[in-house]
């Protein structure tokens, strides 16, 4: 049975790649590196976009339990649109709808779904990873979770919280996956 948790980034400033967190988001870190320091659990793998605001997010608990956290370009965050958008909400909304639906020089969910499920594939097949966790983005979470459970959408997109922790478990002997929320930071 493998885990992994997949970990929404704290509060950033803005959604530039290298956007630090806010104050809000530097305590958040720390409630994050208290929420796997009560999981006791042994991590493999600490796997995270490469945007700033993602490693901020996991990097009180890597330096913590002394862990290595590896970047992977396929764990950042999509790219919507080439040029600027006035209405990405909408286009935002289509694209959860029409998972082939691309801005110009912007990725559809299909390529977005396309790149971070080859991250899985690799956890999924490495026997020597049994928990990771994995830190990115709203957007790029969504379109993976849907998978597991179809009911998860635009809205739940929208429901989101900066941070927020789901667990994938996943047993490779019956091909079962099981995805849950496990942490809000409005449930301290």
């Amino acid at each position: 049975m493998k885990k992994i948790y997949f970990v929404r980034h704290c509060s950033a400033l803005s959604q530039h790649k290298d956007s630090p967190l806010t104050r809000a988001g530097i305590r958040q870190a720390a409630e994050l590196a208290n929420f796997f320091t009560k999981e006791q659990v042994s991590f493999d793998l600490i796997l995270s976009s490469p945007y700033l605001r993602a490693v901020e997010s996991i990097k009180p608990y890597a330096e913590r339990t002394g862990k290595s956290i590896k970047f992977d370009t396929r764990l950042q965050e999509r790219i919507l649109s080439a040029d600027p958008v006035e209405d990405w909400m909408e286009a935002l909304e289509k694209s959860f709808v029409d998972d082939r639906f691309a801005l110009p020089g912007g990725e559809s969910a299909q390529d977005v779904l396309s790149r971070s499920n080859e991250v899985l594939y690799d956890l999924y097949k490495d026997p020597s990873i049994n928990n990771a966790i994995i830190v990115s983005h709203g957007n790029i979470l969504s379109h993976l979770f849907h998978q597991f459970n179809k009911d998860f959408g635009f809205n739940q997109w929208k429901q989101l919280r900066n941070p927020d922790i789901y667990l994938l478990t996943y047993n490779i002997e019956n091909d079962i996956s099981k995805l849950q929320c496990v942490w809000h930071p409005y449930e301290l």
